[in-house]
């Protein structure tokens, strides 16, 4: 890749700084050695004609490169790691894959629906009935992943692209103690957020979000 450039929203709130998606995209960019450069669009930007041509949805992440525009965290994440043999070695290639999408189609479906109860709906009162049944579909899954992880310091022994992918979703519920309470599953989402590169990409977007943060009134 040459000339890498991440899209992400130049500023959020501070519930959802360290979260949105285009974390995924910057550490495994860290983790594979490839520079890029930060481009930022405002959220109220997002459904500009010109943001839309980038990415149908107005959402972030995008990956510009020379070869053209990539759209989806997942998708991204697997394209860099096609090129980075630590992310994704070619022994553990269809593993790797099988994990990315456990990570997005079956582990994070659940513990989202619970941010968004929390975070975007915790001050309605329907979701004080929706809320336990989403802490008991978020557990269950949980408790699979801590059992898997239980023995093993990452998902298929060594660390790859299903890493980055499982870590950021976990962290959707970082306002929570769920984690905590399966050992295993802290000590692995612990592990995966000391690494220097998910350090280096925290404080990346991060430092967006410094330059671009409101001005009070």
């Amino acid at each position: 890749m040459k000339k890498v450039a991440v899209w992400g929203f130049s500023w959020v709130p501070p519930f959802a700084q360290g979260l949105v998606r285009d974390l995924r995209v910057r550490w495994a960019l860290e983790e594979a050695g490839l520079a890029y450069e930060s481009r930022w669009i405002d959220i109220d930007e997002r459904n500009s004609e010109a943001y839309r041509s980038r990415h149908p949805f107005g959402m972030v992440p995008a990956l510009e490169t020379d070869g053209g525009t990539l759209i989806e965290s997942g998708a991204i994440v697997h394209g860099i790691a096609e090129q980075c043999e630590a992310l994704m070695p070619p022994s553990l290639r269809t593993e790797t894959l099988a994990w990315m999408f456990a990570a997005l189609n079956t582990v994070e479906p659940p513990l989202w629906n619970l941010f968004v109860l929390d975070q975007l709906h915790g001050d309605e009162a329907w979701t004080k009935l929706r809320r336990p049944g989403a802490v008991e579909e978020a557990k269950a899954r949980l408790a699979a992943l801590s059992g898997w992880l239980d023995g093993r310091e990452y998902l298929l022994g060594r660390f790859t692209a299903a890493d980055i992918l499982m870590a950021t979703v976990l962290r959707f519920i970082r306002h929570t103690d769920l984690v905590a309470e399966f050992p295993p599953l802290d000590a692995y989402l612990k592990r995966c957020e000391a690494r220097p590169a998910c350090q280096a990409a925290l404080r990346n977007q991060a430092d967006g979000y410094l330059r671009n943060a409101p001005v009070a009134a």
